[in-house]
């Protein structure tokens, strides 16, 4: 009976990041995107694998919403592959958290997320991760340049490395 006690916050917690993700749909069926009962549950089931697999924890379930809110009116995602997309990024958010050292906030990191799968990236998930991100991380790594400086018109990659 202990092992079910403990269990049961781990359970309130998920539904809780649950019901959060399906109240969503009232911003995002404007744009076509609406996330069932059973997408939103893996959602949550995607981020406790992610967060584990990357070592981290986390305080209540707004990395998922925050994902949704920004990446909503992107383009580039249609009903068809917005839970796909959404695992996806919420996979990419945590291992890029640990590749750029904590050094970017979390909203920070959604909105340069966004930036780069909507301008440089043309909705490409694979972009995202091993281009953009990757050298991002690498450079925040290396000390190289800072993030803030995305709104500079200049690159943050040495576009030589890229051709």
């Amino acid at each position: 009976m202990g092992e079910q006690f403990s269990l049961l916050p781990d359970l309130i917690i998920n539904q809780q990041a649950t019901n959060e993700i399906i109240k969503c749909n009232e911003k995002t069926s404007k744009y076509g995107l609406v996330l069932s009962d059973k997408d939103a549950i893996e959602l949550v089931e995607t981020r406790n694998a992610a967060l584990l697999s990357n070592g981290r924890i986390e305080f209540g379930g707004g990395i998922i919403n925050k994902l949704i809110s920004e990446f909503c009116n992107s383009p580039f995602l249609s009903q068809y592959d917005y839970a796909n997309t959404l695992h996806e990024l919420i996979e990419t958010f945590y291992y890029f958290k640990n590749e750029t050292l904590d050094q970017i906030g979390d909203d920070d990191l959604i909105i340069i997320m966004k930036k780069y799968f909507d301008d440089r990236c043309n909705g490409s998930i694979e972009l995202l991760q091993g281009r953009e991100l990757e050298q991002l991380a690498k450079n925040i790594r290396f000390d190289k340049k800072h993030y803030e400086d995305l709104d500079s018109e200049e690159d943050i990659y040495d576009e030589e490395e890229w051709e």
